[in-house]
């Protein structure tokens, strides 16, 4: 199974993109593509029903050697033994979400500034989200933070940083110039006609990282 540290794409299956019934071809595209995590994203779906697509998919992440986070249901996660849970500003505790989970599932945070990702990283995230460095469809709510403060945050990172938020490869120069080394890809790949070969595209970043 692919270590965190060892991971630089990271793809969503975002179920504003990707009809429920088509989540298992999505899924094995992405892993075959070459994805280094892969997070189930259900928003307006129920504990159940993400349950049941995150069941569709692990067998295939596992397969792949590339682990399944499940996005805001910690229950979900444990239930399913994904290994890792992701959670956001409004969720619970990175504490409360391990004692959820367990120590065998790692924890991820979404942090929209500095002082946010210093506190998750003093909470003991495994890895955070940073962002959204650009307006996005999937969050159209959130205020864009831009590139300025990538750097400052990799320069005091305890964990993993994967910068989110209209990341895409047009823009990917740019964000890695800015001195990102992980980032989440969404709507690029999932809207893209070739999905594996849009993520086999990418793998030059995993080069890039230091």
């Amino acid at each position: 199974m692919r270590a965190l540290k060892d991971s630089y794409l990271y793809g969503i299956v975002d179920l504003g993109y990707v009809k429920p019934e088509d989540v298992p071809t999505m899924t094995l595209a992405l892993v075959e593509g070459g994805v280094d995590l892969l997070q189930l994203r259900a928003k307006k779906f129920t504990a159940a029903e993400v349950e049941r697509l995150a069941r569709l998919m692990h067998p295939i992440t596992r397969d792949g050697g590339i682990p399944l986070i499940i996005n805001d249901h910690p229950e979900v996660a444990a239930a399913v033994g994904s290994e890792g849970v992701h959670v956001g500003q409004d969720d619970q505790s990175v504490e409360a979400t391990r004692r959820i989970v367990g120590p065998g599932c790692f924890v991820g945070k979404s942090t929209h500034s500095v002082a946010q990702a210093r506190a998750a990283m003093a909470e003991g995230a495994d890895y955070i989200g940073f962002g959204p460095l650009y307006a996005t469809g999937t969050k159209p709510d959130y205020v864009p933070i831009g590139l300025q403060d990538i750097a400052e945050v990799n320069a005091f990172a305890t964990c993993p940083v994967f910068c989110i938020g209209g990341v895409n490869p047009e823009r990917l120069p740019e964000i890695v110039g800015a001195g990102a080394k992980r980032v989440v890809i969404v709507s690029a790949w999932l809207q893209a006609e070739d999905v594996r070969g849009e993520v086999e595209a990418l793998r030059w970043l995993k080069g890039c990282a230091g």
